[in-house]
Order: C-alpha cells, then structure tokens, then sequence
C-alpha cells in the first residue's frame, strides 16, 4: 500500500472528498469557513441570504441556531459536539414543490478547527412520514379494546365485497351486525371493567366460531371478517358463500355460541345477541350503508323478542326511517311541551255497576299522550318503543309522574273527599333499570306534597318475573312506602304458584281475559282462580278493560274489587275528571 505521504495518496484523498455525495467543510471554532466541498456548497446555498458562505454559523443563524449554542458549550479538546441535527426548509427557501431536510454533524478536530458533516435526508425523511402514515392509518382500522378490526375497516372490506361482479357463487357475502340483548345492564350491575371483559370474550368466541370446520358452510375458512363497531355492536363479513341460504346456519351459529354464559371472576353472566343480516342481493350503496340495513335488521331482531336473527327487508328501512323522524319529534316535544297526561277512573265495582250507579273513581291511572303538530295526536304504541331506545323514557317518565302528582294533590285540595284515592303511574323496563329512579321519585314525590301510599307505580307481569335484579329493584321502589301494581296479569311468565314471590299491591287482570269473562267459562275459571290466590296474598284485583255491563257484573261476581276501562270511562283531561267525579254519587261501596 502506498505511503499517505506520497503525493499520488494525497491528490487521490482530495478526488475522494471532492467528490463525497456527502457535504463536508472545516471551519475554525468561530465558524468562518476553510475549506467545503462542492456537496457542501449545493447544500448550503439555499440557506445563505445573500449567497455567501464566508462563516457557517451565519448560514445556519435562521435555520439551527443550536448548532453555533453547541459549539460554545463543547469544552473537550476533541470530539463529536452534536450529531445528525435536522434542518427543514420550505419550498419558499429552496424554491420546489416540495420542503427538503438537511443533517448536520459537527465534530471538533483540535482547539482550532471544526469538521462539519451535511446530508440531504429528504428521501429518508418522506419513507418515515409514508411510514408513520402506513401506522397511523392501520391503527385507525383497529378496536383498542378488542384489538378486532373496527368499523372503517369492516365497511372498506364490504366494498370491496360490493366491487366483485357476482359471475358465480364465490361472489356471495353476508353481513351480519350482531347486538347484545342486555349488555347496559350488566354494565350497570356489575361495572364497566367486567363489561369490557365479557365483550373481550366475545370477540374471542366469534373469531373461534367462525374458524371452526366441524362442517361449516364458509368454503374457506380465511372469508371471513368480524369486527367491533362501537359499544357492544359487533359487525361480521362472512365472503364467499356457497349459497345465500348459508347465511341461516352462519348466523344461528353465532346466536348458539354466543348465548353460552360467560365466566367473569365469581360470575356466571348470560347475555345474548340479536342480529339483523343483508345478503349481496341486498347490498347496494356503500359498505357504510349496507352496516346500515344491517342493524336496522337487528333493531327488528329486538323489537320481535331479542336473541334471534332477521333478514333485511325494504320495509325495514321506512320503518326505521318514521322511528327515526320521531326521536327527533319527541325530543322537540319534551322541550315545546306537546306531551300530556289523561286519567282514566278506576272504580269500586259493586253489584249494580250501570254506568248511573257506577261509584266514584276509587284511583285514576295516569297516561301520556303527544299531540304532534301536524300530525295530531300520536298514540304511546307509536314513541314509548322509540322513547325506550333513545333513552328518552327517563325524561318522559319524569314528565308523566311528576305532573300526575301534582295533578292528583291538586285534586286532593279542590274535591276533598271524591277526590280519586290512589293515582297509578306506568313504570317501563327502561325506567326501572334507570339509575336513579329511587331517588327520582322520592324527589317528586317531596316536591309535588303527595303521600308516597297514595302512589301506585304499575310494572308488566312479564318484566316483574324475569329475575332477581328485576325484583330487587321493586323491593327499592317498596322502601319509599308506595304500592307496587302488576299489570296485565296472565299474559306474562309468572304464574299464580309464583305470585307470592313478588312485592305486589295490586293484580290487575289483563284485558283479554275480561273481556271473554262474560262468554268463555276457561276465562271465568281463570279469572277466579287469581282473584283467590291474590286475595289470600293480601292482594287487591283491578279488572282491566271492561267494555260491557255484563263483563263489569261477571268479574264483579268473580270477586274482584274494581274494575277500569271504556265502560266507565275512556282517559279524560284532568278537568273532565272533576266532571266526571261530579256526576257520579257520593257514596263508597
């Protein structure tokens, strides 16, 4: 190897740093400039206001004025001062379309000189930024809870779905948007840690059951994707089916595993799903709007009873369409005052029950009406569903019962003794899993003056009987002092041996048994059988529904104390109760 000393290694050392694709300069420790590179000149340029490079320092001064601060603090005799310090100019500064990124190392031969190192990174600094891109984006498509994909990815992979010309049957896609039947509760029961949990298992039990090969319908088991959509909304992409019909065994599927309770520290928790499905034939628009039908389908699902699947009709959507038109009416009617309150009477039945001798109301039962409008008076089976679903039933039941109690303590002042004794207030499932509720009503109860035993809340057989959550709730509302009433006695789960299990006041015998009381013996029988057995609970009986002389006579032969429906009267404003009260005789059976 030759001598460096040699003259031929030393021009060959100079070739070599002039033309380094890297800038290299010597400066003294002020900056002033010894000696740069034609790198370092091209470099540098952009940044010199007046195209001078007589002093590095002054050339960096608007750009990385850290540099010049790291110089003077370096006190080594030698040494790397700073390395790759990045510097960006805009395109205003180097004149394209697009900023260019420069990095600087110094390093300190000698008490008296400098060696600075410049790049141009530009192309390095746009991989990283495709970089963070590519990660940002694929962390945007991703359930942090779940770690599942989540609703942008899913709809991005239905549309690609949508893109394949259906030629043949590989072409057929399902999507299934899956909801839980009870997951609020269970929340509120139990905490949103053990919620996070369960939906964490059922997202393991979905990808396993549509993995599973024990003859599946999938043709392979990689079409597939299932993703969370937000709360405990799940959405499944299930591609390349054999046949649409598939879909059926797919989603039944699902319904079975998922129904199998989950095991969460000392609890054993049930909770169910419903879902709505659209097959390709279905799908049109986009892959947001295909979600769409989805879970309009499964709101259908729920309506018919919950833990089952349905398939996406056209219907669907217009009814969904009204549903929706009516949250945003019943919010606007809350606020503009459009609800209101009628009473129907509850009377004493006795054994002349013609309307002329029909006693004075011994309770009314308080019930919300909407006058729309435009569109007139909107019947409860038309907005308490939606009012239930948008949670709204909290601020309308508040309305109900408050201006009930109001309303009944102001008859109280205004007729005195023929004032009705006991006002019976609806309660929904919504309501009374609505946290709060206890205080709530002891709150109006205080503020309208009303005493809590004259307060009669009515909740349906077939919620009073589902479980033991349901029934603690009751035997909260009974600490106020009030009476519990269970309404349409005979079509729920209970049966006449349980009825002792529950904290009721009150039976009241559901319409459809009384109004065959006076033509079908089986509905006599019936009938008498739950006024015995709520009799010997201590139990008093309203028959609901009578529309007929004859009805009001059986059921009052049957033993049942009062009786309510259009035969004595319909619901009536709260003034036409005063005059209903008016004609009616003083005395009391």
């Amino acid at each position: 190897m030759p001598s460096p000393d040699r003259p031929g290694t030393f021009e060959s050392l100079k070739q070599l740093l002039y033309r380094a694709p890297i800038g290299l300069i010597q400066t003294s420790l002020d900056g002033d400039v010894e000696t740069l590179n034609p790198m370092s000149a091209q470099l540098l340029l952009p940044l010199s206001r007046d195209g001078s490079l007589d002093n590095l320092f002054t050339v960096l001064e608007r750009f990385a004025p850290e540099v010049r601060e790291l110089v003077d603090a370096f006190r080594a005799p030698n040494g790397v001062i700073c390395d790759a310090v990045r510097i960006q100019l805009d395109a205003g500064v180097v004149g394209n379309s697009s900023p260019q990124f420069l990095s600087i190392s110094m390093l300190k031969l000698d008490e008296q000189h400098l060696m600075g190192m410049i790049s141009d990174i530009s192309q390095q600094v746009a991989r990283e930024m495709q970089g963070y891109a590519r990660r940002a984006s694929d962390a945007a498509r991703i359930d942090t809870l779940t770690q599942m994909p989540n609703r942008t990815a899913i709809c991005e992979h239905i549309q690609n779905a949508m893109r394949r010309e259906p030629t043949d049957g590989s072409c057929e896609f399902a999507v299934l948007f899956l909801n839980c039947d009870r997951f609020k509760q269970i929340n509120d029961a139990l905490g949103h840690a053990v919620g996070d949990e369960m939906l964490n298992l059922m997202a393991d039990r979905l990808r396993s059951a549509l993995r599973a090969q024990d003859g599946f319908v999938l043709g392979d088991a990689e079409h597939f994707m299932a993703a969370r959509v937000g709360g405990d909304e799940f959405v499944v992409l299930v591609d390349h089916l054999r046949r649409p019909d598939d879909v059926h065994a797919v989603a039944q599927r699902l319904l079975d595993k998922l129904l199998k309770p989950y095991g969460i520290g000392a609890h054993q928790i049930h909770c169910g799903v419903s879902i709505g499905v659209v097959l390709r034939a279905q799908a049109v628009g986009d892959g947001d709007g295909v979600v769409q039908k989805a879970s309009i389908a499964m709101v259908e699902a729920k309506r018919t009873g919950g833990g089952r699947y349905v398939i996406f009709e056209p219907h669907m959507q217009e009814r969904a369409a009204r549903r929706s038109g009516i949250e945003v009416d019943l919010r606007r009617a809350l606020a503009e005052r459009e609800l209101f309150v009628v009473y129907q009477p509850i009377v004493r039945l006795r054994a002349d029950n013609t309307r002329e001798g029909a006693m004075h109301s011994a309770g009314v039962e308080a019930l919300v009406r909407w006058r729309h409008p435009t569109r007139g008076l909107i019947p409860p089976l038309d907005f308490i569903g939606v009012a239930e679903e948008c949670g709204l039933i909290g601020p309308v039941g508040d309305f109900v019962l408050s201006t009930a109690c109001h309303q009944f303590v102001a008859w109280q002042r205004q007729l005195g003794s023929r004032a009705p004794q006991t006002l019976a207030v609806n309660l929904s499932r919504a309501q009374l899993f609505q946290p709060g509720l206890v205080d709530a009503v002891r709150h109006i109860l205080d503020s309208s003056g009303m005493r809590s035993r004259q307060l009669q809340l009515e909740v349906t057989e077939s919620l009073a009987a589902q479980d033991e959550r349901v029934q603690r709730h009751l035997h909260d509302l009974k600490e106020l002092r009030l009476t519990l009433s269970l309404d349409d006695f005979g079509t729920g789960y209970s049966s006449l041996a349980s009825l002792h299990q529950l904290p009721i006041d009150t039976v009241k015998i559901d319409r459809s048994f009384v109004s065959q009381a006076d033509t079908s013996y089986h509905h006599r029988v019936l009938i008498e059988a739950t006024v015995r057995v709520a009799t010997s609970l201590g139990m008093s009986t309203v028959a609901e529904g009578i529309e007929t002389l004859a009805q009001a006579n059986v059921v009052h032969k049957l033993g049942c104390e009062k009786g309510q429906g259009y035969y004595f009267s319909k619901p009536l404003s709260a003034a036409d109760i005063v005059h209903w009260l008016a004609d009616k005789e003083p005395s009391i059976g």
